[in-house]
């Protein structure tokens, strides 16, 4: 059996861990931060603009890679709901999470986990610009995900 001492990724999955954020809010701070932090401890990581490839169709890769990372990391941030994107990976994530023995941790950026658990403050209003159809099975994802144990950075210096 192979040496995990730098990896704890399984054969059967692509990636160790799958970045999921808002890169308008978190790209060039935070997430920049933790995504070097992770590869330096040899962590195989998701993040989008490191591993889409040109020409092929975003949202397949996304998922695709969702599906292939044994753990996710959702960070929420004020303008996470603010993007469609983040919010259907969210439901693949927690699709996963549910069914496959992946693991999701939400971390609390600059935003209370209330607010997304509530879908109050920056999440409500986000929310608020789509259709209630759209945002039924958003809503339970954002619920289920801030439900879990995770990180509240927001009394943390520098985050």
């Amino acid at each position: 059996m192979p040496s995990s001492s730098t990896s704890f990724i399984k054969e059967s999955y692509q990636y160790d861990v799958f970045l999921s954020f808002s890169g308008e809010d978190t790209r060039k701070n935070f997430v920049d931060h933790l995504y070097d932090a992770l590869q330096q401890q040899g962590i195989h990581t998701f993040k989008d603009d490191e591993r889409l490839r040109k020409g092929k169709s975003i949202n397949d890769q996304l998922l695709k890679s969702i599906e292939e990372s044994k753990l996710f990391i959702i960070v929420f941030s004020k303008k996470y709901a603010s993007s469609s994107w983040c919010l259907n990976e969210l439901v693949k994530i927690m699709e996963c999470q549910k069914s496959n023995e992946q693991i999701a941790y939400p971390v609390f950026y600059d935003v209370d986990p209330s607010e997304v658990r509530k879908q109050r403050g920056p999440v409500g209003e986000a929310l608020a610009k789509y259709t209630i159809k759209e945002t039924r099975i958003w809503r339970q994802a954002l619920t289920e995900a801030s439900n879990l144990s995770g990180w509240d950075l927001k009394n943390t210096a520098n985050g």
